[in-house]
């Protein structure tokens, strides 16, 4: 059943993508990094469909490049008086007291450059393991799939994530469409004759989206009463506030541990309960629902355990999970394992089997065929 094509749960896609997010938001080696997002870069060429969300990754790529060359810039910009080798020796701008401890421009050293490398580079694996969840997982599939307490935020969240996919298939038809014909060879003309019809086609087509889905019943609730709406913002309220004061005390250590792992579990509870109070009054059909197979679970345990390693790599290898700027990075052979984890992605999942319709090319007008009487009258 693993060999025959099938889509996979939309779901189980973005758990695995959030569990490789984890492990490179805990980790700083450049080395692991790249090796993350190559991992992703593979499993997005070879599980990806050829539907216009499945054609949006590659700019996702180019914004996490976008953000390492910000990061580094940022040092450069207020990089100023961290210590090391000096490599650019600009000058210093004077501020105001009022914002003593902040520096304009300065000398810039190594360390300086490579923090901001670093930082950045992390930075940029997380937008690239969002984007490889957005090209793998089909964003109407993954909105029905959302409890009913969800689905008013989730119509909202589905059409925020097609935007980048429809503004690149717009792209895609304004070029086509002006390689056919002629027009403006200056810059300026020429970048608004390009924008000008890609932002009205998205407008557009995002206009045609929220319609369709509008009458088809999306977004919409049933009724309730005054107390049953009560119960159900206060259950959520509680519940949301427990999960922060978990979260912070696992993140902080100073902290009593009773607020941590307990507090967090509650708020968990009790935030479900709210989804299932606020569920049962939101009504919907659903006609052939997605169920969860053996493929599923498989890439959701491997997005865990990269996520799993990666932890035990921050926590018992510091010196690896944080390279200090003087030396040169290592590799570890966990840390190295908690990246590979990554492709048995390819390995436990099915090829995909839906396939975006290919263009119908326009038919050529055939000329008809001349008579034999009258080719021999001619001759």
């Amino acid at each position: 059943m693993r060999t025959l094509p099938r889509d996979l749960h939309p779901v189980a896609w973005w758990l695995w993508a959030i569990g490789l997010a984890t492990a490179t938001s805990l980790t700083t080696n450049p080395l692991v990094l790249l090796l993350l997002v190559g991992v992703v870069g593979v499993v997005v060429t070879l599980r990806r469909t050829d539907h216009p969300w499945a054609r949006s990754f590659r700019f996702y790529v180019w914004l996490g490049v976008a953000a390492v060359v910000l990061r580094v810039l940022w040092r450069v910009l207020l990089g100023g008086g961290y210590p090391g080798t000096v490599v650019l020796d600009l000058p210093e701008v004077p501020l105001p007291d009022w914002v003593l401890g902040i520096s304009l421009l300065g000398p810039v050293t190594r360390e300086a450059l490579l923090a901001g490398l670093y930082d950045g580079l992390r930075l940029a694996a997380i937008v690239i393991c969002v984007g490889a969840a957005n090209s793998l997982a089909n964003p109407k599939r993954l909105l029905r799939s959302l409890p009913p307490a969800l689905y008013e935020l989730g119509t909202a969240l589905v059409v925020a994530v097609t935007v980048l996919p429809q503004f690149t298939q717009s792209i895609r038809r304004v070029r086509a469409a002006q390689a056919l014909r002629a027009g403006e060879t200056g810059r300026v003309r020429r970048l608004r004759r390009f924008l000008v019809p890609v932002l009205e086609d998205t407008f557009e087509r995002s206009l045609a989206l929220a319609a369709g889905m509008d009458t088809r019943g999306y977004g919409r609730s049933g009724d309730a009463g005054r107390v049953e709406r009560r119960v159900t913002g206060g259950l959520m309220i509680a519940g949301l506030c427990g999960v922060v004061v978990g979260v912070y005390a696992l993140l902080d250590q100073t902290a009593p541990r009773l607020l941590a792992a307990p507090m967090l579990l509650l708020g968990v509870l009790v935030a479900a309960a709210g989804l299932l109070n606020a569920g049962r009054r939101v009504g919907r059909t659903r006609y052939r629902p997605d169920r969860w197979r053996a493929p599923e679970l498989a890439v959701v345990g491997v997005g865990l355990a990269v996520a799993v390693v990666g932890w035990w790599v921050n926590r018992h290898q510091v010196p690896i999970a944080y390279p200090d700027v003087t030396v040169a990075p290592e590799v570890s052979l966990a840390a190295l394992a908690a990246a590979m984890l990554g492709l048995l992605a390819v390995v436990v999942t099915p090829p995909p089997s839906s396939v975006a319709p290919a263009p119908r090319e326009p038919a050529r007008a055939q000329r008809p065929e001349r008579p034999e009487r009258e080719v021999e009258a001619a001759r």
